[in-house]
């Protein structure tokens, strides 16, 4: 298989993971704010890469230093400063359906700013409107849309951070270097930016919550396997696939959120969540573009 071939599981991995840490953030509010949440997933996080590799990233230029920051700062700290604000504005559905529109302006940032990447054709808008109502239907399932001006525009800060964060990705990777030791510079970064934010926000250093094993086990997962591993398989995704087709993926979100909330919670599927998934997988396959060629059958 080629490297635009493990692309795809790589993508499909990644949202399959973070499709499934609203649970462990769900079981962790009983215990730690969301600024709380955010700082110690990333600490988990950055040790986990200094133990898969402790090898230091050396030979790097101001201007790819500046990258790294930049991208640290965007993908880590404010993509989730933002989503967690935005919650406690307005509803999940609302910061759902926002955050989903990323692909858009993952493409708009990506034709701007990034010669070498292929630009998005038709399909890709089209798969774009679809999958939209199809998000809609999931995280709506029934209820009429409660906008909050303030809640609604940082949740749309939260998109914009986080197509930032894979442009700048896209350009990072062609410098040749490990992704590892790339992803976890970008885990510094993040984190010297939530310390002096830890100030403003409702944070707290009770160690002692860390011995709940509860939540050690669900920082485990979201500091292991959701910040460090999912971040190097959405990289390497970038690489392979560009920052477009990749941020496609995140189409999946939704789906895969509510199917772990109906097997896991025992929330009920109801037939706005079946229609939401049909339309939402439709618009991925269109926005992917690949539609089978009538022609050759």
């Amino acid at each position: 298989m080629s490297q635009n071939g493990f692309g795809h599981p790589a993508a499909l991995f990644t949202m399959s993971v973070w499709g499934l840490t609203f649970v462990s953030t769900k079981i962790l509010f009983q215990s730690f704010t969301p600024a709380e949440i955010m700082v110690y997933r990333f600490i988990f996080g950055l040790a986990a890469l200094y133990i898969l590799c402790p090898r230091l990233l050396r030979g790097t230029t101001l201007k790819q230093e500046l990258l790294f920051a930049a991208a640290g700062v965007s993908g880590v700290f404010f993509y989730y400063l933002f989503q967690n604000l935005s919650l406690s504005y307005t509803l999940a559905a609302n910061t759902s359906i926002i955050i989903a529109a990323t692909p858009f302006l993952t493409a708009i940032f990506s034709a701007v700013f990034l010669r070498d990447e292929q630009k998005p054709g038709k399909l890709f808008f089209i798969g774009f409107i679809v999958a939209m109502i199809g998000i809609a239907f999931i995280n709506l399932n029934g209820s009429h849309l409660h906008l909050n001006p303030l809640g609604d525009f940082l949740a749309f800060l939260a998109a914009l951070s986080w197509a930032c964060y894979s442009i700048l990705m896209r350009k990072i990777m062609s410098f040749g270097y490990s992704n590892l030791l790339v992803t976890r510079r970008t885990f510094v970064y993040g984190l010297l930016a939530m310390i002096p934010a830890c100030f403003f926000l409702d944070f707290r250093w009770e160690f002692s919550r860390l011995l709940v094993p509860l939540n050690l086990l669900n920082l485990s997962f979201l500091g292991f396997l959701a910040s460090a591993i999912c971040f190097l398989t959405w990289n390497y995704a970038i690489r392979a696939l560009g920052a477009v087709k990749a941020s496609v993926y995140i189409y999946l979100g939704p789906i895969l959120t509510v199917s772990s909330a109906v097997l896991i919670l025992k929330e009920p599927f109801t037939p706005f969540l079946a229609l939401g998934t049909a339309l939402t997988l439709i618009g991925l396959i269109l926005s992917e573009g690949r539609l089978p060629d009538l022609k050759k059958k």
